[in-house]
C-alpha cells in the first residue's frame, strides 16, 4: 500500500494545475516569513529544509493541540509514553523520554521565544499564528539544544482592529471545549494593540478502566490562558510582550497487559504540567543597524505518575511518581545590519541561559515509598554568535555562521551523586545559494551541530558508565525551492547526509524481574551513526476552489561500530526513525459557503528502542473535516482517525507478568476514531 501512496504523491507533484486565467482566481502566492532564524527570512530564501504551517492550515487541519498537525511535517516523529507529545525526533535524532538527570534535548522547542525544549506540552492550537519546523542542526541559531532541528510556534500578533470570537466544540469520548479570543487597540489613536486567549478543553479519552469501572482515567483536562501586547515606543523602538499560563492536568492510564484500550490498573497515573511563561522583545530600527533584545522566562511544575504493574493484584502493586520543577531565564541580544552594503550583510549576538530543575522520583509498593531519588540540577550557558553574508551577484550568495558556547552545570542528589561538568562547544554553517530566477532557489549547506555531554545517575550505575561525552553532527544538505505564480505552485525538496560522532544512545535494563520499576536508564556514546534521506513538499491550487498539498520524507539510519554487551547494533537502524513518511491533503473551500478537507498520512515501521529489536507496524491515518462558513460564523464536523486504525505510539520490552515475568512487548495504543462538531462565531 505504501508504494501506491508514494507513486500518488509523485504524480501529484508533477501534475499541471489549472492556470489562473482559466479560473479567474488570483494567482499571486503569499510570502511566508520564517521567524525562527537569526534574521527573519522568506521561506524561499532560507537555505535549509523547513516546513511552515500557517494559521489557516493549523485551523483547517488541527483540532486542539500541536499533536494534531504533526503528520504534515516530513521526517518528524515523536515518542509517546505521555498524554501529549514532548519528546520529538527530527531525521531520526531526538530523545524518547527524560526520567532522571539533566535535561539535554536534541530538538529545540520555542513558543513565542520561550524555551520549552523537552517539555512542549503547552502547545495548544487555539489562535496559534504559525508553526515552523527547521530540520538539521541549528548550531548557529540555538546551539546545543537544537542538534536535530528546531520547532518554533508563534501565536497571532495583536491588531488594532477590534475582534471578539468564540469557539465551542463537542464530540465523542465526552469531548467538549469552549474558547474565547479577544483583541484590538487600547485607544482610538493608539499604536498599542492587545490580544488574549482563554480556553478550556476536556475529554474522557479512549480508555476503559475495568478495575475502577471508569472511562476517564486517560482523559484530558487542559486550560489555556495567553496574552500578547504590541506597541511602538517612539519612532525607532517597538516592543512585543507575550505571556502564557497553560494548565494541563491529564490522566495517564495508557498501557494494558493485553495491549488493548481496556486497562486494569488500580492506581491510574497522571500527566500534568502547569506552565507559566513570558517573553519581551524590543527592536530598535536604525539607518544602518537594527538591535533586537529578547528576554524570556519559563516556569513549569510537572507531575508524571503511572501504575507500574498495570493491574490490581495487592501482592504485586507498584506505582511510580515523578515531581519536577523547571525554571529558566534567557536573554538574547542581537545586532543586525539593516541593509546590505556593497553586497555584504552581517549580524552578531550574545546569548545567556540559566536553568534550574528539581526532580523527585518516588517508587511505591503497596502505597509506601520504598525507593526515592531527589535531585537538583542547575546550569548556565553563555554563547556568542555571528553570521556574514555576501551577495556577489544577483544570482549567487554565500553565508557563514559560527556559534561559540560555554556551559557549566551542577548536579546533586540523595544517592550521593555530586557532579559539576563544564564544556566549551562550537557549531555553525556555510551556505551557498543560487537564484536562477526570482522565484527559485538552489542551495548547498554544510553544518556542524553539537549536543552537550551529561551523566547517568543512580546507585546501580557502574562508575565507568556514569558520564558520557558531547555528540557532534556534521551535515551536508542540497535543496531546491520554488514558486510558480501562474500555476500557483509552491514546492521544495532537499537531500541530506549526516554523520554523528560520539553518538549519544539511550538504553535501559531491568535489574529485578519482579520489580517493574527497577529499570536503570543509561546514555552511552556509540562510535558513529549515519542518517541520510530526502524531504519534499508541494502545494498548489487545482481549480478555483480546490487545493492540494503533500509531503514525502525518506529516512535511512544506521549505527556504525556499536556494541552493547553481547548485542551488536552495527548496521541496525536507529530508534524512532521510520524509513518513510508520506502525507497528502485535499481541500475544497468557497469564500463563503461549503468547505471540506481530508488529510492522510502513511508511516513506515520503526524500532521502538535501541535496547531491543521490537518494531512498530506501519499505519495509515485519515482525518476529515467539512462544514459551512459565513463572514460571521462557521460550523464544521470532523472525524479524527476516520479509518479507525489501530497503531502503537510507544513500545517497551520487559517482564511485567508474574510469576515467571517473561519479556514481552507492551505498547501504548493511539486513540481510535472519534467524531465531533465545532462552532465558531466572530465579531469584527
Amino acid at each position: 500500500m505504501h508504494r501506491s501512496i508514494i507513486f500518488l504523491f509523485i504524480a501529484l507533484a508533477v501534475l499541471q494545475p489549472v492556470g489562473a486565467s482559466e479560473t479567474g482566481a488570483s494567482s499571486a502566492l503569499q510570502e511566508v516569513v520564517v521567524t525562527a532564524t537569526l534574521r527573519p527570512l522568506p521561506a524561499l530564501e532560507l537555505p535549509a529544509s523547513v516546513t511552515v504551517l500557517e494559521e489557516g492550515t493549523l485551523r483547517a487541519a488541527g483540532l486542539q493541540h500541536w499533536q494534531d498537525v504533526l503528520p504534515m511535517v516530513p521526517n518528524l516523529n515523536w515518542a509517546s509514553g505521555s498524554s501529549r507529545p514532548r519528546y520529538f525526533q527530527l531525521r531520526g535524532i531526538g530523545e524518547t523520554d527524560q526520567w532522571q538527570g539533566a535535561p539535554n534535548p536534541s530538538v529545540g522547542f520555542l513558543i513565542d521565544g520561550m524555551d520549552f525544549s523537552g517539555i512542549g506540552m503547552p502547545a495548544t492550537l487555539l489562535d496559534l499564528g504559525q508553526a515552523e519546523v527547521l530540520r538539521g542542526p541549528q548550531g548557529t541559531t540555538l546551539g546545543a539544544n537544537a542538534l536535530a532541528g528546531l520547532i518554533n510556534l508563534s501565536t497571532r500578533r495583536p491588531e488594532l482592529a477590534p475582534e471578539l470570537s468564540l469557539q465551542a466544540s463537542g464530540g465523542g469520548e465526552a469531548t467538549r471545549s469552549l474558547g474565547v479570543v479577544a483583541g484590538g487597540g487600547l485607544a482610538e489613536s493608539s499604536e498599542t494593540a492587545w490580544r488574549a486567549v482563554m480556553q478550556r478543553f476536556r475529554s474522557d479519552g479512549s480508555r476503559r478502566n475495568l478495575t475502577l469501572d471508569r472511562n476517564d482515567t486517560n482523559g484530558f483536562d487542559e486550560t489555556t490562558l495567553r496574552a500578547r501586547l504590541g506597541t511602538r515606543l517612539g519612532e525607532s523602538w517597538r516592543a512585543d510582550v507575550s505571556t502564557l499560563w497553560v494548565d494541563i492536568d491529564n490522566g495517564f492510564d495508557a498501557f494494558a497487559i493485553d495491549n488493548s484500550r481496556r486497562t486494569r490498573s488500580d492506581d491510574p497515573g497522571r500527566d500534568a504540567q502547569r506552565s507559566r511563561g513570558a517573553s519581551v522583545t524590543l527592536v530598535r530600527s536604525g539607518e544602518s543597524i537594527e538591535f533586537r533584545s529578547q528576554t524570556a522566562l519559563v516556569a513549569a511544575d510537572i507531575t508524571y505518575s503511572f501504575d507500574g504493574d498495570w493491574g490490581a493484584d495487592p501482592d504485586y502493586d507498584f506505582t511510580s511518581r515523578f515531581l519536577r520543577q523547571r525554571d529558566s531565564v534567557s536573554q538574547d541580544l542581537r545586532w543586525l545590519s539593516s541593509a546590505a552594503q556593497g553586497g555584504w550583510s552581517w549580524l552578531a549576538g550574545l546569548y545567556g541561559l540559566r536553568l534550574a530543575e528539581t526532580n523527585d522520583q518516588l517508587d511505591l509498593y503497596g502505597g509506601e515509598v520504598y525507593r526515592a531519588l531527589i535531585s537538583d540540577y542547575r546550569s548556565e550557558t553563555v554563547a556568542a554568535y555571528g553570521q556574514l553574508t555576501q551577495d556577489w551577484s544577483e544570482a549567487w550568495s554565500l553565508s557563514a555562521g559560527l556559534r561559540l558556547e560555554q556551559r557549566s552545570a551542577r548536579y546533586r542528589d540523595t544517592d550521593g551523586s555530586a557532579l559539576s561538568p563544564g564544556e566549551n562547544m562550537y557549531g555553525g554553517n556555510v551556505s551557498l545559494q543560487y537564484r536562477p530566477r526570482a522565484t527559485q532557489r538552489m542551495y548547498l549547506t554544510l553544518a556542524r551541530g553539537y549536543k552537550g555531554g551529561g551523566f547517568n545517575i543512580g546507585a546501580a550505575i557502574p562508575a565507568a558508565r556514569r558520564g558520557y561525552t558531547p555528540e557532534l553532527l556534521h551535515s551536508v544538505e542540497v535543496g531546491v525551492k520554488g514558486q510558480d505564480d501562474a500555476r500557483r505552485l509552491d514546492y521544495s525538496a532537499a537531500v541530506f547526509y549526516m554523520q554523528r560522532s560520539e553518538q549519544q544512545v539511550s538504553t535501559s535494563a531491568q535489574l529485578d524481574p519482579g520489580d517493574p520499576l527497577s529499570f536503570i536508564y543509561l546514555t552511552d556514546n556509540a562510535a558513529r551513526g549515519v542518517n541520510w534521506g530526502l524531504e519534499a513538499a508541494a502545494a498548489f491550487r487545482l481549480a478555483r476552489y480546490w487545493s492540494i498539498s503533500g509531503t514525502l520524507g525518506i529516512l535511512k539510519t544506521r549505527f556504525v561500530d556499536y556494541v552493547v554487551g553481547d548485542r551488536s547494533l552495527n548496521g541496525r537502524a536507529q530508534a524512532h526513525a521510520p524509513q518513510y513518511q508520506v502525507s497528502a491533503s485535499v481541500e475544497y473551500r468557497r469564500p463563503q459557503g461549503w468547505f471540506a478537507r481530508a488529510d492522510a498520512q502513511r508511516v513506515a515501521a520503526f524500532f521502538f528502542s535501541d535496547s531491543h529489536d521490537q518494531r512498530s507496524a506501519p499505519y495509515t491515518l485519515l482525518n476529515l473535516k467539512a462544514g459551512y462558513a459565513t463572514p460571521r460564523w462557521s460550523i464544521d464536523v470532523w472525524v479524527r482517525n476516520a479509518l479507525n486504525e489501530t497503531y502503537a505510539q510507544r513500545g517497551f520490552f520487559f517482564g511485567n507478568e508474574p510469576p515467571d515475568f517473561p519479556d514481552k512487548l507492551y505498547v501504548q495504543q493511539a486513540d481510535p476514531r472519534v467524531a465531533g462538531m465545532t462552532l465558531n462565531w466572530t465579531v469584527h
